[in-house]
């Protein structure tokens, strides 16, 4: 397939996602509050999950909670090398050891936008060095990306695949796409859509895989 057409096949899965989630949350039931707000009761639980055991359980109910497809069992991540925006390169292989969230995105897709500040936030939790993150723009001009991130200062790697090579390996249909590769270069999880990232069973998902 052409980069035209790889584009246009991204951007049709992109507005069908679109279509479906608003849907989804039209046609939403809406059940009476019959008691104390559980939203409530939930905000007086601690904010972090760092401290809590972490374990395959504990995982599993992450990854059941962010609704993330789980690819087969020792399946290694394609290894790629991409340019990052602000110059120089990215490697997955290097990062071997740590868990690499990637993040397929672009400037005209809202829900990449509206979930990118989550990713942040989760990424500003994970300082001490257990996951890398990468946002990989598949833009065709990335200029456009530089007058955007420049707006946003946003503190996590980007990337650029202008002819969306590295989205068409990994198979991405639709934007956003991520995947999450653990410590020794397995593809652990994607998700298809945007997420709440910065919700407690995303942190708990980056400290199992990062056990």
């Amino acid at each position: 397939m052409t980069i035209r057409g790889n584009r246009l096949a991204i951007v049709l899965g992109t507005l069908i996602a679109l279509t479906g989630i608003a849907f989804a949350v039209i046609t939403r039931p809406r059940t009476p509050s019959t008691g104390p707000s559980t939203a409530g009761m939930a905000r007086s639980m601690p904010a972090s999950v760092g401290s809590d055991p972490v374990g395959p359980t504990a995982l599993e109910q992450a990854m059941k909670e962010l609704d993330l497809i789980r690819p087969a069992p020792g399946k290694l991540a394609e290894d790629f090398t991409l340019t990052r925006a602000n110059g120089g390169i990215f490697k997955l292989s290097e990062h071997r050891r740590q868990v690499v969230f990637v993040n397929f995105w672009a400037t005209w897709c809202p829900p990449c936008r509206e979930e990118m500040p989550a990713m942040e936030r989760l990424f500003q939790r994970s300082q001490h060095g257990d996951l890398v993150m990468l946002a990989v723009s598949v833009d065709a001009d990335p200029k456009i990306v530089t007058q955007f991130l420049n707006e946003q200062h946003f503190t996590f790697t980007v990337g650029l695949d202008p002819k969306m090579e590295l989205a068409s390996t990994y198979g991405v249909r639709a934007l956003p796409a991520s995947f999450l590769v653990d410590r020794q270069g397995h593809l652990a999880a994607r998700a298809l859509g945007p997420r709440t990232w910065d919700s407690r069973a995303a942190q708990a998902l980056v400290d199992g895989l990062s056990r």
